[in-house]
């Protein structure tokens, strides 16, 4: 059984064993997805790596393991975060573990009431600002400045450490790496965790190749795609919906070095993919997760593919994150009598 990332690649996570903070989270499954990779584009091999069954429902856990535990082991006696919901659901959940106070800062009405609901659970003290998700992370880092609390946002270098170890899972499971990494993109922290455990696998010869990383956006958050700061990021994506990424250039250096690309898709195709993704292989992600399989397919419709080629695609977060929009964007609820037949005719 799984003890958690920092037991499982101890070599690469250095810490004090008395100031390990764990869920026992990693380990998460690298899902075949034959029926969706039929439709996307015949001949693929596509995986689904499903961090959304880690303990809080989302990647998040892998880098808050780590931060919390070097918080542990410096002392601190609070966290402090800005978030759109996984990364305050996270924080909250660790810092129980540990013992340490949370602060969490989200922007008001701007958060899944799913991740919101995990965060005042574990016991977090949350605060709401008119603003957005950067407004948010600028008063943070202003409150962390003071020395008081330790900021835990993917600025926080120990994030990423624990983030990359999902890469080493891939290729530990899979013997190599894969040709193409799909990623949805917000802070951009994952898409470069993930090339730097590629990068550090293949360094060490476990690897005998490196991914392509290709990272989409929502097109109303999209400032990597366009170059540019957006002001007032909108989409249905609330993971994602940041519009000045505080792993911006990183995530363009990961970019480049793999030969891969950054695209952006619409509300639209985010829901498309979402509801197809659920419904061929039942797997339920939220809406963030499905931007990169909306991007596989846009992608796919351009002849991007070969047969043969093996991806892989993060879903970063459960569906269960965020039930509202699920309940919206899919089928409705048929009333009937309680009556056999009037299933029967549905049939």
């Amino acid at each position: 059984m799984s003890q958690g990332i920092i037991h499982h690649y101890r070599k690469y996570l250095p810490i004090a064993e008395e100031a390990i903070v764990t869920l026992h989270e990693g380990s998460t499954p690298l899902l075949p997805a034959p029926r969706l990779a039929e439709k996307i584009f015949p001949g693929i091999e596509l995986y689904l790596k499903l961090e959304g069954l880690n303990p809080t429902g989302s990647f998040k856990d892998r880098g808050m393991t780590y931060a919390l535990s070097k918080a542990v082991e410096s002392g601190a006696r609070g966290v402090i975060c800005a978030s759109t919901g996984n990364t305050s659901a996270a924080a909250a959940a660790y810092a129980a573990r540990a013992g340490l106070k949370a602060i969490v800062v989200i922007p008001e009405g701007k958060i899944a009431l799913g991740k919101l609901s995990q965060a005042l659970m574990h016991g977090a003290v949350v605060y709401t600002i008119k603003g957005n998700f950067d407004q948010a992370l600028v008063l943070v880092r202003e409150v962390a400045a003071t020395g008081k609390v330790i900021i835990v946002n993917s600025i926080n270098p120990y994030r990423l450490e624990g983030q990359k170890t999902a890469a080493f899972e891939i290729c530990d499971t899979l013997g190599d790496a894969p040709d193409y990494h799909v990623i949805s993109v917000g802070n951009a922290a994952n898409i470069t965790a993930y090339w730097a455990g590629y990068k550090q696998y293949h360094r060490e010869g476990k690897v005998l190749t490196k991914p392509k990383m290709l990272g989409f956006q929502a097109s109303g958050a999209a400032p990597i795609v366009l170059g540019r700061i957006v002001k007032n990021p909108e989409t249905i994506a609330t993971a994602i919906r940041i519009g000045n990424p505080a792993s911006w250039k990183p995530a363009l250096a990961a970019r480049d070095e793999s030969g891969g690309l950054f695209d952006k898709v619409t509300d639209k195709e985010i829901l498309q993919a979402y509801r197809m993704l659920a419904r061929l292989e039942g797997y339920f992600c939220e809406p963030a997760s499905a931007a990169c399989l909306a991007g596989l397919l846009k992608l796919a419709k351009k002849g991007f593919f070969k047969k043969g080629d093996r991806i892989v695609a993060t879903l970063t977060g459960h569906g269960l994150k965020d039930p509202d929009t699920a309940i919206k964007n899919s089928g409705k609820v048929k009333r009937i009598s309680p009556k056999a037949g009037e299933i029967l005719k549905g049939l």
